[in-house]
């Protein structure tokens, strides 16, 4: 018999806007979260909603059974709560600023390809302790990277490498997952025709929202590097 997935297992299109993921210990981490939150800026506590919708809302249990909405569920953790709680690392007593922008993507991707790797994929889904060391790998190496491209003592020039290497490997990966001749994950075999779908066309659909998203959702969590790099560049004298 197969493992549950942590999300529980994929429900019937006609169920799926009530099976809402009440796990007793997410939402005790998360009203920890709220409670650590309480005097910290309004950007923090939207991505603490953010993160409540991606663990607790249908988008979880819908994630079990379309691996097209596991990856619009990584580009909400990823692209979405962690450049809004990244700023919570200044109250960290490690000093997280020394640590090279480029380790810091170099990490976030290697976790981000990672999940991808078919194994490792069924995996995470087939065990709670691996989906959980996979989710806060790549929510802390998101966070941890758009910190430091935030920071302000980070040079334009390698601002704008990162963002551009951020970019191209989120589109690499959705291109591989597009063009992929079959589909690669097991665990969603035999749930991607309760929706109408097969697991290929799932998987290209996966592919192609993460190719597409990968410029935009770059530019917007990495809102304020492109700012200072906008900035940067109006302030350049014309020669």
């Amino acid at each position: 018999m197969p493992a549950v997935p942590y999300c529980g297992p994929a429900p019937l299109p006609g169920a799926a806007a009530g099976a809402w993921n009440f796990d007793p210990p997410l939402l005790a981490a998360l009203a920890l979260a709220a409670w650590l939150l309480s005097h910290q800026p309004r950007a923090s506590w939207a991505g603490l909603g953010l993160l409540a919708l991606a663990y607790v809302s249908p988008i979880c249990a819908l994630s079990s059974g379309l691996f097209s909405v596991r990856a619009a569920h990584h580009l909400l953790v990823v692209y979405a709560a962690a450049p809004l709680l990244a700023g919570q690392f200044v109250r960290l007593p490690a000093d997280l600023s020394k640590v090279p922008l480029s380790a810091a993507l170099v990490l976030h991707v290697a976790v981000m390809w990672a999940w991808h790797v078919p194994l490792a994929y069924s995996w995470a889904l087939s065990s709670d302790l691996a989906y959980w060391l996979g989710q806060v790998a790549l929510l802390g190496s998101a966070m941890l990277f758009w910190y430091r491209l935030a920071d302000t003592a980070t040079s334009l020039p390698a601002a704008l490498l990162a963002i551009i290497a951020m970019t191209m490997q989120m589109g690499l990966l959705g291109a591989l997952l597009t063009f992929a001749p079959g589909a690669l994950y097991a665990p969603h075999y035999l749930t991607t025709g309760l929706y109408g779908l097969t697991p290929l066309a799932d998987q290209q659909l996966a592919g192609l929202l993460m190719w597409t998203a990968s410029l935009p959702l770059t530019v917007l969590a990495g809102y304020s590097a492109v700012s200072r790099l906008l900035h940067g560049l109006r302030a350049e004298p014309v020669s």
